[in-house]
């Protein structure tokens, strides 16, 4: 007993000298390492019951990270590792046992056997001297002070060993790792104290295949890779396979390694813009770049590499892929190809200048072998809540043909203006200016390589523009406007140009109201008036006569005012009387007369003469207005189902009278006496001021007695669906019919006016077919000249009381479009099938009771284990076909729904109306002309990948399509190949395409293509 006690306290004591010790060599290697309160290392020491042959554990043959694996790094460390292992002596109180005994190795024995691999599967290595190297970072000897960094470095992990004698802990599982703002993450860890570093590495899978890549992050980069090798002090790291997208690229690297300032220097890397990063498309190969995040890379000699293929005729002895999100000035790489009629070219090259934040600057040019060429200069400018807008100026010099063949060569030049400007709301409610220019040559379309192959924009033959200003006040309700208008047709180069064009509005007012009302209101109180006034000075000539003309002759100005006032009143509480007068002023700063001209045996312009000319005319109205209902109930005999028919018609009347504005005396009309070429006597008049943009008052007065009415019609019909509501639903069976006739008081002839009718049919909820047409009244008859010629003329007969009826159909026409797609595909079948679902449930319904017998004797004796699909219950299995899978739609009937989308539309107009170039003198009336316009569009997405577009036009004049476009697009995943034809047509042409998707190598493209001409076009970029 007392020999057991003494051999226990000589154990406790050696034990305790051994701590002690241990306590002492520990404390001259002071380390920064704390663990997260979440996580905190922890290893237990199990007891292992080992048996005589199993005294020796050995772990060398652990494959958990054999150098043999890919992607292991040889690590760099400045620790001489001895190559002696540590002995631990375990003493035990029961003695071991001489027979042989199966080991159980728990699992922080098996971790530990895999760090001894770990350390045997380090290697001291030697880096050579590289361009991307950098020195291993020194570690203090034992002499020297410790090594004191400047923030804690946290860590969490799923499992975890702390090696005490040599300062390394080891992760396994999900850990992470983070310093100051750089976190990592992985699988596989460990930080060796000593030096600062941390190791991260993948791990493999039961399969021996890699998985759970170290993923680096600090601040706005983050990057993948195999392995990493990282210095807290110095914030270098050694990274093998790294993976990080930059921009809308993504850079691979064999070896890279990582600057403090986060540059990045790679050797053997691959920069594309596929997201197959193991086998990628296409790549460009760089043997050496640097990186600077979320800014640009640069690179040494690279190559092209596609389908794994490389391409080294397709290489660039240096490289620049800038990615930054700010715009950043630079050159822009033009394009280069050849044209059969220009020759070969660069076009499309230039500088970008990124001004500042707000406006930018874009300037390229082309140039040709045959000496055309053409420069561009394009801003955007922008202040978030102000306005915004660009502007786009270029000049185009076309060469075409040859100079030593007469009649062959020509040079054109050519401009274009576009700007846009649009002023937010927001900024000044008071003040609004906005900007919409579109000018250019007639014939810069068909020379500018930005519009040619387009045959919309060739064919467009008007162009407009406009640029305005306008002001409000708060106090007072007036509006100023002031504009510049352009009007443009390619076709003859007429040119219409309004600068200025003013114009002032005061809303309605009632000068007479009382500020404070008391009792009911007088009737001089509901008088309202309100002004216009416009001031405009315009000219119509040709795009090269423009700045040649002369303000005051070739100009036409003037201004008008309008000030009309109009009261309301109420008679007999149904009727609306309402008297209005109308003043109108215009002011003429020039007149033109006229006179017989001998020589061309005409009337021709005489003379213009200058000054201010006032002009005014006026008018009085009264007109009353009412409506009236009209409801009609339906007999029984028609059923139950229509409750209610109500007709609604607002009929109205008004008078209106016109003096004569063609006195003399007034000065507004001028009579013109002279003898025309067979020595008539003849006399005109005439107005000196027909040719002023505001035109003359009557010179005739007018006593008009106007009569219109608008008419609805509605049916009311019982919903027996709706068992919430009131039972009821309003089905519009005329939704307008209008028509309005004038007759003149004091007209010597056609006293009567033509009749204007508008009728409206709702046909669905969405739908409403629209006619508009106007009525002639009178008769027609016609003359034979001395030619032979016959020439119609409108003679003073009504058509009414000649047998011809009230009106004779001058002009009409609607126009109506329609689009189909999936939605409406839908539709359609969903109301065949409902046809059919009752069709069948009638026939059902008659058949006789054996019959019914029979099919339940036959559905009994089916498989019922099989699933049934479909309304008619048969079952896919049964019928040969093969179960639902996935997410595919399967019908009633147990069919594959071929769900993709399309759409067809199709927009179609038509017109009918006197040919005036057809009268027939039998019935002695016009020969009506049928005119119809149809254009359709579709577009269809049969797979993921594939699409497809046409447009077209059809003549029915000469019954054939006139027009066509088809578009298809293939998307190659980070590729797309598109192919545009126009196979009818003047602009005949074809054009294929196929690049990078990725707007950062927009440039990387093959482009084929041909003119109408014949000519062809190879473009490479």
């Amino acid at each position: 007993m007392y020999s057991r006690y003494r051999f226990c306290v000589a154990k406790l004591s050696i034990l305790l000298l051994a701590l002690l010790f241990f306590a002492v060599s520990c404390k001259t290697r002071t380390t920064s390492l704390h663990t997260s309160s979440e996580a905190t290392a922890k290893m237990s020491i199990d007891t292992l019951q080992l048996s005589t042959s199993a005294d020796t554990l050995s772990f060398k043959n652990q494959p958990i990270l054999s150098p043999e694996v890919e992607g292991t790094l040889p690590l760099i460390d400045t620790l001489l590792q001895s190559k002696e292992r540590d002995t631990l002596v375990i003493e035990d109180s029961i003695a071991l046992s001489d027979s042989s005994q199966s080991m159980e190795v728990d699992s922080t024995a098996l971790e530990l056997a895999k760090v001894s691999n770990a350390e045997e599967s380090i290697e001291i290595v030697t880096t050579p001297t590289d361009s991307i190297a950098v020195e291993a970072d020194s570690l203090p000897s034992s002499s020297e002070e410790p090594i004191v960094l400047e923030d804690v470095v946290n860590f969490s992990a799923q499992d975890s060993i702390v090696l005490l004698g040599q300062n390394k802990v080891y992760f396994f599982g999900p850990s992470k790792v983070s310093y100051q703002t750089m976190n990592l993450e992985s699988n596989f860890m460990y930080i060796n104290t000593d030096s600062s570093q941390v190791y991260a590495q993948y791990i493999l899978d039961d399969e021996g295949h890699p998985m759970a890549y170290p993923t680096f992050s600090e601040g706005d980069q983050k990057f993948e890779s195999k392995t990493m090798l990282y210095n807290f002090r110095t914030q270098k790291g050694y990274i093998t396979g790294a993976l990080t997208q930059q921009g809308e690229g993504y850079l691979t690297s064999e070896e890279s390694m990582r600057m403090s300032d986060n540059t990045m220097f790679v050797k053997g890397g691959r920069y594309t813009t596929c997201d197959n990063h193991d086998n990628p498309h296409f790549y460009i190969r760089l043997t050496r770049a640097k990186v600077v995040p979320e800014k640009n890379i640069v690179t040494g000699p690279a190559y092209m590499v596609m389908a794994g293929v490389p391409l080294y005729l397709i290489g660039l002895p240096f490289g620049f892929f800038p990615f930054n999100e700010k715009r950043t000035s630079g050159i822009i790489l033009p394009s280069y190809g050849d044209e059969l009629e220009r020759g070969f070219y660069f076009r499309g090259g230039g500088f970008y200048y990124a001004i500042n934040d707000y406006v930018d600057l874009k300037l390229v040019g082309d140039i040709y072998t045959r000496g055309s060429w053409g420069v561009s200069a394009t801003s955007n400018y922008v202040r978030r809540y102000k306005y915004s807008g660009n502007v786009n100026v270029s000049f185009v010099s076309t060469v075409r043909g040859d100079k030593q063949i007469p009649g062959d060569y020509s040079n054109s030049k050519d401009f274009s203006i576009n700007w846009s400007h649009t002023q937010d709301r927001k900024v000044d409610p008071l003040r609004t200016f906005s900007a919409s220019v579109n000018f250019s040559t007639s014939s810069y379309n068909h020379n500018s390589i930005n519009t040619m192959y387009n045959p919309d924009v060739r064919a467009q033959n008007t162009k407009g523009s406009s640029i305005s200003y306008s002001r409000r006040f708060n106090n007072i309700p007036l509006n100023i406007t002031a504009a510049m208008n352009i009007d443009q047709r390619s076709s003859d180069s007429t040119l219409s140009v309004s600068l200025p064009n003013l114009s002032l509005s005061l809303s309605t007012i009632y000068p007479f109201k009382r500020t404070k009302r008391v009792g009911k209101e007088r009737w001089y109180e509901k008088i309202s008036l309100s002004y216009s006034g416009s001031f405009r000075n315009s000219i119509v000539t040709k795009e090269d006569k423009i700045l040649k003309s002369n303000l005051l002759k070739d100009w036409n100005n003037g201004m008008q005012h309008r000030i009309p006032i109009s009261a309301s009143f109420d008679l007999l509480d149904y009727i609306k009387i309402t008297p209005s007068f109308n003043y109108n002023a215009r002011w003429y700063t020039k007149k033109i007369g006229r006179k017989w001209s001998d020589e061309a045996q005409r009337v021709i312009d005489a003379d213009t003469t200058f000054g201010f000319y006032h002009l005014h005319d006026y008018s009085a109205a009264l007109s009353a207005s009412t409506t009236l209902y009209g409801f009609f109930k339906p007999w029984r005999i028609f059923g139950d189902k229509v409750q209610m028919i109500r007709h609604r018609v607002s009929p109205s009347v008004s008078l209106s009278y016109t003096p004569d504005f063609g006195d003399p005396s007034l000065g507004y009309y001028e009579t013109l006496r002279y003898k025309d070429k067979n020595g008539v006597e003849r006399e005109e008049i005439y107005s000196p001021f027909s040719r002023n943009m505001f035109g003359v008052p009557g010179r005739d007065k007018a006593g008009f007695i106007n009569f219109s009415f608008a008419n609805n019609l509605e049916m009311k019909l019982r919903n027996d669906r709706d068992t919430v509501g009131e039972g009821f639903k309003k089905i519009s069976l005329i939704d307008q019919f209008d028509w309005n006739i004038g007759y003149n008081m004091m007209a010597d002839s056609f006293k009567w006016t033509n009749i204007n009718a508008t009728l409206a049919l709702r046909l669905s909820e969405k739908f409403v077919l629209r006619l508009n047409g106007t009525f002639d009244t009178y008769l027609y008859d016609y003359t034979i000249d001395d030619s032979g010629r016959v020439i119609p003329k409108r003679i003073d007969k009504l058509r009414i009381f000649n047998g011809k009826g009230f009106g004779r159909l001058i002009g009409t026409g609607t126009g109506f479009s329609y689009t189909f797609n999936n939605e409406t595909g839908k539709k359609i079948t969903a109301f065949f099938n409902k046809l059919l679902s009752k069709s069948s449930e009638e026939k059902s319904s008659t058949s006789d009771t054996s019959s019914k017998d029979d099919a339940n004797n036959t559905s009994t004796s089916q498989d019922s284990s099989l699933p049934s699909v479909g309304r008619d219950k048969g079952n896919l299995a049964r019928r040969g076909g093969n179960k639902p899978f996935g997410d595919q739609e399967w019908d009633d009937d147990g069919y594959v729904v071929w769900n993709f989308p399309w759409s067809f539309s199709f927009n179609y107009s038509m017109s009918l109306g006197y040919d005036h170039s057809n009268f027939d003198i039998h019935k002695k009336e016009y020969r009506y002309k049928l005119t119809h316009n149809l254009s359709f569009r579709g577009d269809i997405k049969p797979t993921k990948n594939w699409s497809f577009l046409f447009d077209a036009n059809y003549n029915f004049d000469l019954k054939k399509v006139t027009n066509m476009t088809i578009s298809i697009r293939r998307d190659l995943h980070c590729w797309e190949l598109t192919a545009n034809v126009i196979p009818i047509g003047h602009y005949k042409s074809y054009s294929v395409t196929i690049g990078v998707k990725s707007s950062l190598l927009k440039d990387l493209k093959y482009q084929q293509s041909n003119l109408y001409t014949g000519g062809s076009t190879n473009t490479w970029y």
